[in-house]
């Protein structure tokens, strides 16, 4: 591909992307902190048994989304535009409509077909599948109108949904727990009311019907989406037995007590770590993608962009690891929940890697080789699913650990192996510089600490380290 140049344009586009970023930032914002209180409101409200069971469910949702919504929305976010310019977005939204619609019956349909194999390979009762499948609806809705949003530039309403929703599902589930005593269901119904009147909101928001009227369907509209919208779904599905399996595995093999266990070690990592992250790549995706479609060079964005998430992640899930238990006690985890702090160092890092290939895996989206990225994808969850499986009966929570960071670091460097034609991105040197230096003296600071030449509080010690490294 002819790359043009522009320098002009390259400097308004990162300006832009800073500015959408803090409008952004509420939402990421709001989501981590929702996330942080979170994990000591669901673990002091409910048993490990519960909780295993929760995160179990949440896990057979993730897979069920993945295979049949989740990909349908992202396709609305990466042709939105293309069919903008053309002018046939009414075309373009029945088809998504009707893509999601079938998937929606097919999923139902081969639910109850393959009801048995599924109660045996997830464990969970009837009435969380039921729970989940009926869940599902609502959570496809939401994320084909979110990626719209995105798709729209429209950051301000994106963020304030997205906060919303997250402190009303907290709030509706203290609510059911308390009341009517429903266990880990509670969490499952306070999600599904939350989310559906966050639907309402959303489709007011997007203003969708503007732009959508139903059309007849062609095919030669459909098959690009569905040649893109595929591999991404198999790509997910390939992150899912990355990040989600381990509950699944453990569950299988040690209950759902030690599930509970990766689940709060999971809560404590990538849900809070990911909004934070994530406040860079929402902002940047968009922008480059219709920069691309100008025929505008993009890999200087990409790789800033990539020394900034450097920058802000790596300190940081350093020093959560390094101080692993003080961070799960920081976050008024109950006490019978403690030994999941085994697995913060793993997951951390695991997510500073799976973040970090949200800018190498770019260059497959916007060239439309998504299946490269599920190959790779592939590859790393079959290694994490077998090490799983070898570790987890002799060494437990930490072969959880060593599995899930394994697969995450392999997905990453098989994504800045695989490089197409004119994708190649350099390496943020000066970023990389800079980090090492100033992790000079948040080391002697930590190790001062360790050796107890200098005697405070847990959670002092923490902040203080991530103070000094940044002010350095």
């Amino acid at each position: 591909m002819e790359y043009v140049v522009n320098k002009e344009l390259e400097e308004k586009e990162t300006r832009a992307i800073f500015t959408d970023m803090l409008k952004y930032a509420p939402s990421k914002l709001c989501g981590m902190f929702g996330n942080v209180i979170t994990v000591p409101i669901y673990t002091n409200l409910f048993s490990t048994e519960q909780y295993g069971l929760y995160s179990v469910s949440i896990a057979m949702l993730s897979f069920l989304c993945i295979i049949f919504s989740d990909w349908v929305g992202l396709s609305g976010l990466r042709f939105f535009r293309a069919h903008q310019i053309e002018n046939d977005l009414p075309k373009y939204m029945t088809m998504i409509v009707s893509i999601l619609t079938i998937n929606m019956c097919l999923m139902f349909g081969l639910s109850f077909l393959l009801k048995d194999a599924m109660y045996s390979f997830f464990h969970v009762p009837l009435k969380y599948f039921m729970a989940v499948l009926v869940l599902i609806i609502p959570v496809a809705i939401r994320a084909l109108l979110q990626q719209i949003l995105r798709a729209q530039l429209k950051s301000v309403s994106y963020s304030f949904t997205t906060i919303l929703n997250q402190f009303v599902t907290i709030g509706l589930t203290v609510f059911f727990a308390k009341f009517f005593n429903l266990g880990a269901a509670s969490i499952l119904l306070g999600m599904g009311v939350a989310i559906s009147l966050i639907d309402v909101l959303l489709f007011v928001q997007c203003d969708i019907m503007k732009v959508f009227k139903f059309q007849k369907v062609e095919w030669k509209f459909i098959l690009p989406i569905i040649k893109y919208g595929l591999p991404v779904m198999a790509t997910s599905l390939s992150a899912w037995i990355i990040t989600q399996s381990n509950k699944i595995i453990m569950g299988g093999i040690s209950g759902f007590t030690k599930a509970a266990f990766v689940g709060v070690g999971y809560g404590l990592t990538l849900p809070i770590l990911m909004p934070l992250f994530a406040m860079l790549t929402v902002a940047v995706i968009p922008r480059v993608i219709n920069m691309y479609e100008a025929k505008i060079d993009v890999r200087p964005i990409i790789t800033k962009f990539m020394g900034y998430y450097m920058l802000l992640a790596l300190p940081l899930v350093a020093i959560m690891s390094a101080y692993s238990m003080d961070y799960t006690i920081l976050l008024k985890t109950n006490e019978k929940f403690h030994e999941a702090c085994t697995l913060v160092p793993y997951f951390s890092f695991g997510v500073f890697f799976l973040g970090l290939t949200d800018y190498t895996t770019l260059q497959y989206h916007l060239a439309n080789k998504t299946h490269l990225e599920f190959i790779i994808k592939l590859i790393s969850g079959i290694v994490g699913v077998i090490l799983n499986i070898m570790f987890i009966p002799k060494i437990g929570l930490v072969g959880v650990g060593i599995a899930t960071f394994a697969a995450n670091f392999l997905y990453f460097v098989l994504s800045a192996i695989v490089v197409l034609p004119d994708f190649h991105l350099n390496i943020p040197k000066n970023t990389l510089c800079r980090i090492a230096i100033s992790a000079i003296p948040a080391s002697v600071l930590y190790f001062l600490f360790k050796f107890g030449v200098i005697s405070v509080h847990g959670s002092i010690q923490f902040f203080s380290t991530i103070a000094l490294f940044y002010c350095f």
